[in-house]
């Protein structure tokens, strides 16, 4: 979004493992609040459907912040085949910590990710509630074991675990293969948002594409129903698959969420 009254900052930060993150800031003049936005597994910051939802927050006048987590296809180190929900965790709450001494951070702030950056938004947020003014969870994985009881996982895992490696190619990074070790399951397998979902008292939207296959809505009403009662919204972004590639759903998907942000 070219915007004059948004002052876009891209720097890099260490995170506990020394390893560098690429962050990217973006602050209206007449900011009100703070968002973090995070990607999914093997995605980056500049994700056009991620893009579409840091705007949605810039047009609220929220200050902004996207990353790219180690071991993915952005601009941070590390490789993709190391890449753990363990690591995109720690890398968030690294991102976090670093903001905290910046002059833009303020608290209570809204996380928002997508996939393997929507569990460990709500990771954080089951740890941390009292930081956590909202939370939006796009497409979220709810459990390493839910993922293996899919389609999707019910096709690979007999393979994946068999040979000890699972390899596809990268739509959003054309001529990147994406290879991963069945120790990303084993890793995987250790979280699940619905032990202490009651601890997610902040409002939250949950957003999933009606043909997800990846993370289901099913999945996603599996969450929903472990909620404690308060704000809370489930909604489905017709057409959608795990990943918001059409124009169409990417406008929807920022519609919903601006117009969600804006009443919170």
């Amino acid at each position: 979004m070219a915007d004059e009254r948004v002052i876009m900052k891209k720097l890099f930060i260490k995170n506990r493992k020394n390893q560098k993150i690429c962050v990217v800031v973006e602050t209206p003049k007449s900011a009100r609040g703070l968002a973090f936005v995070m990607h999914g597994l093997g995605g980056f910051k500049d994700q056009p459907f991620l893009i579409k939802v840091a705007e949605a927050f810039l047009e609220n006048n929220f200050t902004t912040v996207k990353f790219d987590t180690t071991n993915t296809f952005g601009e941070s180190d590390g490789k993709y085949e190391d890449a753990t929900l363990t690591n995109y965790y720690e890398d968030l709450e690294d991102v976090i910590k670093w903001a905290e001494g910046e002059s833009w951070y303020k608290e209570p702030f809204i996380l928002a990710g997508h996939s393997l950056g929507g569990i460990s938004c709500a990771l954080f947020s089951e740890k941390y509630p009292e930081k956590i003014k909202a939370l939006i969870l796009i497409s979220p994985v709810i459990s390493g074991q839910l993922t293996l009881e899919t389609e999707y996982g019910e096709s690979i895992k007999g393979e994946w675990k068999r040979s000890g490696w699972h390899e596809e190619k990268s739509i959003s990074k054309p001529g990147e293969i994406k290879r991963l070790p069945w120790l990303h399951m084993e890793d995987r397998i250790k979280y699940d948002l619905r032990s202490e979902a009651q601890k997610l008292i902040m409002p939250l939207l949950l957003i999933v594409g009606s043909k997800d296959e990846t993370t289901p809505l099913e999945h996603q009403k599996l969450l929903f129903g472990a909620l404690p009662e308060g704000n809370k919204e489930l909604r489905v972004i017709k057409g959608a698959h795990h990943m918001f590639r059409k124009d169409s759903e990417i406008a929807e998907l920022k519609k919903v969420i601006f117009e969600w942000v804006k009443s919170v």
